[in-house]
């Protein structure tokens, strides 16, 4: 069977780190890879490339149409996307999946879509295919919400957790076209890699650990030392907890070393009281890249604004994780939450403590209850009236404390205090140093664009704009899985 496969444009990157980061779209690559392992053709066009949606359904003629929708910012402009590729092809099957479609599906229950994957798409994805290649009954394929005459229903949940190992490593040749334009930070090209999957833990303000009912499963050493080894010289690890299982990650860092897998830049995400208790493991994936980046996510400067969060860790771990990573020459890229509750003592805590502990290069985000998350469900009709594309955790989506014209004026003045600022500490021409020469014009272009972070003006516009515009339907509207 012919089957497209979507990755649509989010839309602008106004704000924040956005501008930095644009990855592969690895899960439909892994979807495609369980596809052709079945002998169906299979195309990926990533929509923030040329050409456009009804272009691609025109070039390849599929059967299927999948859309993935990885955030809640993207719902209105994946709804979109299929109303575009309905009116180019009336009778294609329009499924969509992704991590934003498993954790709250009722923003997509449109009639464009005919049904959404409610997990992992290799396995949900063929078993959906192979049903209509049949002619079976769809209510009898696995895990998904389908549209019906009398409305929607879902189907039966798979039988059990698939072991990461029977899906078969990423179709990346399916995105080469697009290869020279995924970035992360200074590195271009950027491959992204998966060697786990969940979360054990039990963020209020994640979604992860709910839709895998907190597990957490293991590619195979083998099959993770092949995937690093047949990937490119910079590599984002795209696991939401590396280094989770301390004796299997030093198991892979030899298994690395022997196989001679060495990376010009390695970027991977982790806890803060997991890296304070581990500090031969530090030790021994170190020499495995010039340059090695963690991302840790800090969230608050102090134990009072941790305990609201249940983050289960505090201020401690954090600035332990901090002199462990960097006595071992780490980079530390982390992020912190802005409350939009917060007074102006609370700004100044957080400066303070950027600066005595040299965090500058962290990024500084909104605290926003993002649908799926225990967060949502306690505080989401706060952000009623606002589209789901001010859900970037930059966009006001209630009025602060401080009232938005002295909030904005701080918080823009947080981002001035970091590295993005080119009128501060780091300069744009300290940034081209560290780029080669035929990336200046990209990094340009990036720092230009995340300077609109550091004027207050860009804040209230964008808030003002959404006021004035109530598009959606209030957050009870959608189904929570």
């Amino acid at each position: 069977m012919n089957i497209l496969l979507l990755r649509p444009n989010p839309g602008s990157e106004k704000f924040g780190l956005g501008p930095f980061f644009r990855v592969e779209p690895l899960g439909l690559e892994y979807v495609a890879a369980a596809l052709l392992a079945q002998g169906h053709s299979v195309t990926i066009a990533d929509l923030r490339f040329r050409p456009g949606a009804s272009a691609w359904v025109r070039r390849t003629r599929p059967r299927i149409v999948g859309i993935s929708c990885l955030h809640a910012l993207e719902y209105d402009r994946v709804v979109e996307t299929a109303r575009e590729v309905r009116r180019a092809a009336p009778d294609v099957f329009i499924l969509v999946g992704g991590h934003a479609a498993m954790a709250f599906n009722g923003p997509l229950e449109d009639d464009s879509i005919d049904a959404i994957s409610m997990d992992d798409g290799e396995e949900v994805v063929p078993a959906l295919v192979a049903a209509l290649d049949k002619g079976t009954p769809l209510i009898e394929a696995p895990a998904l919400r389908l549209r019906t005459p009398d409305g929607w229903i879902s189907t039966p949940a798979l039988p059990a957790r698939t072991s990461l190992d029977l899906v078969p490593l990423p179709a990346r040749d399916l995105v080469a076209r697009h290869r020279s334009g995924y970035h992360c930070l200074l590195f271009k090209p950027v491959w992204l890699i998966e060697t786990a999957r969940g979360c054990p833990f039990r963020c209020s303000f994640c979604s992860v650990w709910q839709l895998y009912d907190r597990s957490y499963r293991e590619r195979s050493i083998a099959a993770v030392v092949e995937d690093f080894a047949t990937t490119g010289d910079a590599i984002f690890v795209a696991d939401d907890l590396f280094w989770n299982n301390p004796p299997r990650s030093l198991e892979l860092a030899e298994a690395l070393k022997k196989r001679g897998v060495f990376k010009r830049w390695i970027l991977v995400q982790s806890r803060t009281d997991l890296i304070s208790r581990q500090e031969k493991l530090l030790e021994a994936w170190r020499p495995l890249a010039k340059d090695f980046d963690i991302f840790l996510g800090f969230e608050f400067a102090s134990d009072k604004g941790l305990s609201g969060i249940t983050k289960d860790s505090g201020v401690k771990e954090s600035l332990e994780a901090v002199r462990v990573a960097r006595s071992h020459r780490y980079g530390i890229n982390g992020n912190f939450l802005i409350d939009p509750d917060w007074d102006e003592d609370d700004f100044h805590e957080l400066w303070d403590f950027v600066a005595a502990h040299g965090l500058q290069r962290s990024g500084f985000t909104l605290l926003t209850p993002l649908p799926g998350t225990e967060s949502f469900r306690d505080i989401g009709h706060r952000t009623e009236g606002h589209p789901w594309s001010d859900f970037d955790m930059h966009h006001l989506l209630w009025e602060p404390k401080l009232g938005a014209e002295r909030f904005c004026e701080l918080y823009a003045e947080t981002w001035r205090r970091s590295i993005l600022n080119t009128s501060g500490e780091k300069k744009l021409v300290d940034w081209l140093r560290q780029v080669r020469p035929l990336q200046i014009p990209y990094m340009i272009k990036v720092l230009r664009s995340t300077q609109a972070m550091m004027q207050p003006e860009t804040y209230l516009r964008e808030y003002a704009a959404s006021r004035s515009a109530k598009t959606r339907t209030p957050p009870c509207g959608g189904r929570p899985t």
